[in-house]
């Protein structure tokens, strides 16, 4: 498909009725099962639409249409090329992470953190939440964060404290946090489904999870619920891939640890989740407490950036690697 052709389609197929085949009653039934925008539908299963009482001909047609709309197609790799180009790197706020993850966070991607309490996975998810705040010619993305928080531990007077840091306005910072508290895993996991319109509406370039796993871990308990437990998870993570592709967002999710009683010392605790979240977070890092109150992140999977770690700490000001001479 031509550029000429993906601007015709952006321009005709604004709002799901402009879709062929998309009536009112279509369209109050797409939005129902959390499909709000063009771009939410374009990378929507056919048979999740038919499963839920839309005919096939009609689901494939929608669906085919929606996807034209934002060049879901075959293409060259000359032409994937240049849409890899609109790709963009986001700030950590911290020169060491920065270093190590090559410029910042990747949009279109998933980065995990993962380690145990008291590692600063939360304490990056909130400096986060203000850096990508920031206009692109300092690093930022100059967009909102949505932030579901499933621990409670997400603190503004934090937000505020890392805002004045950085010489930002605490009060228009906040206003750019669109937060959202996941009680449940269903819960959770229905929040991440209806955040299309949200993120549109809000030009929200940061998504965060803090926790992905925390509720599935405590309400599937058994290796009986195992197998329907990992299902939900890879749902939940294939929605926020999907999310994070379509607006050209970063997609932030923590994750808890658990140790191996038979390993003693000799292995470190791995992250919940097994595989299924193995395979679908791009890069995954794992922070661990160093001596003298410093914390460690170290790269330990992704396809695009080398195996390593680097110090950092966390401050009154927020996660820095100012003072370590990084």
């Amino acid at each position: 498909m031509s550029a000429e052709q993906r601007e015709y389609y952006k321009a005709k197929y604004q709002k799901l009725e402009d879709l062929p085949g998309v009536g009112g009653a279509t369209a109050d039934k797409l939005r129902n099962l959390g499909f709000k925008t063009v771009e939410a539908l374009a990378t929507a299963p056919v048979r999740l639409l038919t499963q839920n009482g839309i005919g096939e001909d009609t689901a494939v047609k929608i669906v085919s249409a929606a996807r034209k709309g934002i060049a879901l197609e075959y293409i060259t790799a000359e032409e994937y090329h240049e849409i890899q180009k609109n790709k963009l790197k986001m700030t950590t706020g911290c020169n060491s992470l920065d270093m190590l993850l090559r410029g910042g966070l990747e949009t279109m991607s998933i980065t995990e953190f993962h380690g145990e309490f008291g590692t600063g996975k939360s304490q990056i998810c909130q400096q986060l939440a203000v850096t990508v705040q920031l206009p692109e010619a300092e690093g930022g993305l100059g967009g909102s964060c949505l932030y579901i928080d499933t621990e409670h531990v997400f603190r503004p007077e934090r937000v505020i404290t890392i805002a004045e840091h950085m010489g930002l306005e605490p009060a228009n910072i906040l206003k750019h946090i669109i937060y959202a508290e996941g009680y449940t895993s269903e819960h959770q996991a229905e929040l991440l489904e209806n955040a299309d319109e949200v993120i549109k509406e809000n030009n929200v370039r940061l998504i965060v999870i803090d926790s992905l796993t925390g509720h599935f871990r405590s309400e599937y308990i058994g290796r009986e619920n195992l197998a329907p437990r990992q299902q939900k998870l890879n749902q939940h993570m294939h929605k926020l891939i999907r999310l994070s592709r379509v607006f050209n967002a970063v997609a932030v999710v923590t994750n808890q640890v658990s140790a191996t009683p038979d390993a003693f010392f000799s292995k470190s605790p791995g992250p919940i989740g097994g595989h299924i979240v193995g395979h679908i977070a791009h890069t995954r890092v794992f922070l661990r407490k160093g001596r003298d109150n410093l914390r460690i992140a170290k790269i330990i999977a992704s396809p695009f950036l080398p195996e390593g770690e680097t110090p950092f700490r966390i401050t009154g000001k927020g996660i820095t690697g100012d003072e370590l001479g990084v």
